[in-house]
């Protein structure tokens, strides 16, 4: 058996954790009742101390325009199977399926803007087919599938198809809410109907995922209705106003030039109370990770925070420009929030944390062994994606062969592309009473939801002022902890002459690698100003935290990069502590949030190299430390 992969019941898990981390004991990842007032209950029944369900947000069928260029032909009942573990096929012709099991949850959300449009230019005997753009898109005028692409987001970018394609995406949106309803199955699978709003002006991505909780609008709102997101917040209320609930979720605030996270409106104007509640109203949740990029935080940003740089797309969206980092990353809007509720009363950045993958090829890419990107034929395959080199020199613009690609490898020559940039990740965590609509919905408008880099695993994290210190150890540990506290996503009035517990439990994939630490990333507000810091609070192999620097000593995990096998019996299967913060400040207003980590493993593009019988790309990472984030709790400090 290959060292990287174990049996899905290899790791035996105690009774207390079991219960704290919403399994049975003895069967990680299974989703009965967990708790001592539930244990009579019959299967099926909910879990009042909540089970972790893993699913994806952010997937794109055929009906988005980016996809169906890139020659996917994925339906949204395709990626309705992929998700449920079946076998779909990539559009380069091998099967893609997922190697650790169904995901218990999914939303398609294609593009709202040219919803289902493409695809009818390349329908012969359509009104769409005839015009001179959809010419151009099928390549007729000589642009191969990049310049189809470029084409058609520049005509997004100033409006410029003018045809009537109201009926065509009326058409596209009855059937990805109809693939949702065929889909979803209470208790078994949840689906989400939704859509991708896709503003951004000079490629400054603003995009957001609408998830509706159960009945959908008529329509989907795109960027041709307005560019401007808060646009699309009053159109959420419009609808919540009919019955339709919903919420929206940023993404790749990396790639936004320093423009998601604009300390003023988008119309340049300053923050006041009705834009914040507007914004939290409609956005209670960002996601932090995905194929392009995880925007926790960036090294510029964070110095002393070593495991900072992870995953950085330093792209804006869909170029080769680069995205300002200021603005651009969460744990910076976290703390930008902080100063303005110091200053202001109110936080417009008080948002909860999910990953999803934005695969445009109906699959989710998740998995770092099991990789194949994002964009269809442009990326399908290792040498398009850049991780192992071209079977041939390109030919330089004179005519020659050029002799070297530049990439340090000995002469060796890479695609010229930056999909090896790209992530296998990632996947919305959410803790929840049951698998249906409502009670992943519900929990995701509270925040008790968490992100991965791809690998399930599963973070619980509580703080209160009435925990005692074996608080995790006890049997009812998860039902004491929501009675005497609040989970991640809540807020937890400080106490003057005191200061909370933090309860935080992680648990690992059995199918990726032993956790290495489990950390607390505090934020505050001293003097004004906001500061971080970055607490091992649990490590593994017997390791303490060193009282000064709070880290943990490294545990000596390793990777062979000859077959990507990794230590085994170096790590943790799960990381539990009770922890109290040693520079508390009851006056102080802050929040915290977790990240876990795992030993290190082989990155996607080490695997496409090893596979290949080549050495990886040498200005690449080998090896990636897989993490998981929790929402934050947030410390309402008295005065």
């Amino acid at each position: 058996m290959p060292l990287h992969r174990l049996p899905a019941r290899s790791l035996f898990l105690s009774s207390s954790l079991a219960l704290l981390l919403g399994c049975a004991p003895g069967e990680e990842g299974s989703q009965p009742a967990a708790n001592a007032a539930a244990e009579e209950a019959r299967p099926g029944q909910p879990n009042p101390l909540r089970n972790a369900y893993f699913g994806d947000l952010h997937v794109h069928s055929q009906y988005s325009f980016d996809a169906f260029i890139f020659n996917v032909r994925a339906t949204p009942d395709d990626a309705y199977r992929y998700a449920k573990g079946e076998s779909i096929t990539h559009p380069l012709g091998f099967p893609l399926q997922l190697q650790s099991g169904p995901l218990d949850f999914q939303a398609v959300t294609d593009h709202a803007v040219y919803l289902g449009v493409i695809p009818k230019m390349f329908e012969e005997g359509h009104p769409l087919y005839e015009l001179p753009f959809a010419s151009e898109v099928r390549g007729e005028t000589g642009l191969d599938v990049r310049g189809a692409f470029r084409r058609a987001a520049e005509a997004l970018r100033t409006g410029e198809l003018t045809a009537d394609t109201s009926g065509v995406t009326k058409e596209a949106w009855n059937d990805i809410v109809a693939a949702a309803e065929r889909h979803n199955q209470p208790g078994a699978f949840t689906t989400f109907a939704g859509f991708e709003y896709t503003s951004g002006p000079e490629y400054q991505n603003l995009h957001r995922n609408v998830i509706f909780r159960g009945e959908a609008s008529e329509t989907a709102f795109s960027r041709l209705d307005s560019a401007n997101p808060e646009d699309l917040w009053r159109w959420l209320d419009a609808r919540r106003e009919e019955g339709r609930e919903a919420l929206a979720i940023p993404h790749n605030s990396n790639g936004s030039n320093g423009q998601m996270f604009l300390l003023e409106t988008f119309e340049g104007e300053p923050f006041d109370a009705a834009y914040a509640d507007l914004r939290m109203r409609n956005e209670p949740l960002v996601e932090i990770t995905q194929v392009k990029g995880t925007s926790d935080t960036h090294p510029l940003l964070s110095p002393n925070d070593e495991w900072a740089e992870f995953e950085i797309f330093p792209f804006r969206i869909a170029t080769q420009t680069r995205s300002d980092v200021p603005g651009s990353y969460i744990r910076e809007a976290y703390l930008n929030g902080l100063e303005i509720e110091e200053r202001e009363g109110f936080n417009p950045f008080r948002f909860g944390l999910i990953g999803s993958s934005d695969t445009h090829n109906g699959a989710g890419p998740v998995e770092e062994d099991n990789y194949f990107s994002k964009v269809g034929v442009l990326d399908g395959e290792p040498e398009l994606r850049g991780s192992v080199p071209l079977d041939a020199p390109r030919e330089s613009p004179s005519g020659e062969d050029a002799e070297d690609g530049g990439d340090g490898a000995g002469g060796a020559e890479y695609a010229d592309v930056y999909y090896d940039l790209w992530s296998a990740s990632g996947l919305a965590g959410i803790w929840a009473e049951e698998n249906t609509r409502d009670s992943l919905y519900d929990a995701m408008r509270r925040k008790e939801t968490f992100a991965t880099s791809g690998p399930r695993i599963k973070v619980r994290f509580f703080a209160g002022y009435d925990y005692s210190e074996d608080i995790g150890e006890r049997a009812d540990s998860v039902e004491l902890a929501y009675a005497g506290g609040v989970p991640m996503g809540g807020d937890l009035t400080a106490r003057a002459g005191g200061a909370p517990r933090f309860l935080v439990w992680a648990m690992r994939d059995p199918r990726s690698a032993p956790l290495q630490r489990l950390q607390v990333i505090k934020g505050w507000v001293e003097d004004g100003a906001a500061r971080e810091q970055v607490f091992d609070v649990a490590c593994s192999d017997g390791g303490t935290p060193d009282a000064a620097s709070h880290r943990c000593p490294d545990n000596g995990a390793a990777v062979d990069l000859a077959d990507c096998s990794f230590s085994q019996e170096l790590g943790a299967a799960e990381l539990r502590t009770t922890w109290t913060d040693p520079s508390f400040d009851p006056a102080q207003r802050a929040l915290y949030y977790v990240r876990v980590l795992e030993n290190p493993t082989c990155r996607w593009s080490t695997w496409d190299a090893l596979r290949a019988g080549v050495e990886p790309h040498p200005d690449l990472p080998k090896t990636i430390q897989e993490r998981a984030w929790s929402s934050p709790i947030w410390s309402i400090p008295v005065r």
